[in-house]
């Protein structure tokens, strides 16, 4: 590379990592809204961010490839995870973040990931250690919070995942799922109780919890005092699946509490991406649904046409999709390679970054597409149940949940689908 090529592409990085100064001056003067999400919200983006640490890394290494990549992602907005601390702690930290971002007239997205219990005994296993630290950490969190803008996924995986869903020794009595379902509910309220904070309980993603019985575990958690859900966190299932998922589950919660007389507290009659009364189910290709084949999926369309119709617009639930890592859509390993489970969503490999972040969607019950996991951190140490601890596509112990991840930041980049540009 010539001298001025890589003047030029320093003076590239270097610019956009300064951007953020410039652009505080023409976000602070944006007209205040009581609006928690439109299609015009901006979101946050940290200039101190792991990817914007990494381009300047990288461009000490003299890897201006990935260092301008690395600008390029550290000019998109991303997600904040709060994950323990004492209330006090919690609440300042908050407390920082939406001050930075009520300051350049931004809305910051936040994640509060910190429930008993959390993600059973995997990777991210973890969470306050009671019921009443747990409400006391919440109450600090809103507290942080306070009048400023702000959106908060709740926990993900805490529908999806149930101490009951952990095994069958883990909460014979139910007790402690039961626990869960309050403290969801718990933290729903007292965050929405915030005016001008937008909140989505996690929903898991289209290739998990059939669609009756997530529009049942939601509604159990108080989603309906909520602005919505959340849907694909950390996972890398194509946008448009999650869109359809989504709908249906807005379809199913309205038919199950709304819908005709004989279907209220009924969301298990809800067709969903694995079976559809709508259709023939006769054993002839495509006469059935199939979650792994999205052209059967009409089936399920067809039973949400006949049954619920079209209900007022304000009445269905609406929702947000993480598209951090789905631009190539979901990782399916070779046939045969792996006998156990291959942990197909736990640090996939040749995955890309997708749609950008916007609240500018274009899909009626969609609010945003938000980069909730934050992309280059890694899922956990992958082990594909092979019974060793390298992951075998990576040839490497993969570095524990949480933990920047260059490599892995760099391939997203590099396979972002759309191509990666900067955020102007």
């Amino acid at each position: 590379m010539n001298p001025r090529s890589l003047r030029r592409r320093a003076a590239v990085v270097v610019a956009a990592l300064t951007a953020g100064a410039a652009l505080t001056a023409t976000q602070a003067q944006a007209t205040p809204t009581h609006d928690l999400i439109t299609p015009a919200t901006k979101f946050y983006v940290d200039p101190h961010s792991k990817a914007a640490q990494q381009a300047l890394a990288d461009f000490g290494n003299g890897d201006t490839e990935n260092a301008v990549n690395m600008a390029k992602l550290a000019s998109w907005p991303q997600a904040e995870w709060f994950t323990e601390g004492t209330p006090d702690e919690v609440r300042g930290k908050v407390g920082k973040l939406v001050h930075r971002a009520r300051a350049v007239g931004r809305t910051p997205v936040l994640v509060a990931y910190n429930v008993p219990g959390r993600d059973c005994t995997q990777y991210s296993s973890g969470g306050a250690a009671s019921s009443a630290a747990y409400r006391q950490w919440i109450d600090a969190f809103a507290a942080g919070i306070g009048t400023s803008k702000a959106v908060v996924v709740v926990e993900p995986d805490g529908t999806a995942l149930l101490p009951k869903d952990c095994g069958p020794t883990t909460d014979p009595t139910g007790e402690l799922t039961a626990a869960r379902i309050a403290d969801l509910a718990y933290a729903v309220k007292t965050l929405k109780a915030k005016p001008r904070t937008a909140v989505y309980l996690d929903a898991g993603n289209v290739q998990w919890r059939p669609v009756g019985e997530m529009a049942r575990r939601l509604l159990d958690a108080g989603v309906r005092h909520s602005d919505g859900f959340a849907l694909n966190v950390s996972n890398t299932h194509p946008t448009d699946h999650n869109a359809r998922y989504g709908t249906w589950i807005a379809q199913c919660m309205w038919f199950a509490t709304e819908g005709p007389e004989e279907a209220r507290g009924h969301a298990e009659r809800c067709a969903d991406q694995y079976y559809s009364a709508a259709a023939p189910n006769d054993g002839t290709p495509g006469n059935a649904v199939s979650s792994a084949d999205p052209t059967t999926w009409r089936w399920t369309d067809a039973w949400y046409d006949r049954n619920v119709g079209t209900p007022p617009a304000d009445r269905l639930q609406h929702f947000v999709i993480d598209t951090s890592r789905n631009g190539l859509g979901a990782w399916t390993p070779e046939p045969g390679k792996y006998t156990g489970d291959p942990e197909a969503w736990c640090n996939a490999p040749g995955r890309g970054l997708g749609p950008r972040p916007t609240a500018d969607t274009g899909v009626p019950l969609v609010d945003a597409y938000l980069w909730i996991k934050i992309p280059g951190e890694s899922d956990g140490s992958c082990t594909r149940s092979t019974g060793g601890t390298i992951d075998p596509e990576y040839g490497v112990v993969d570095p524990p949940a949480g933990t920047w991840w260059p490599d892995q930041a760099h391939t997203l980049a590099r396979n972002a689908a759309p191509r990666l540009a900067f955020n102007h």
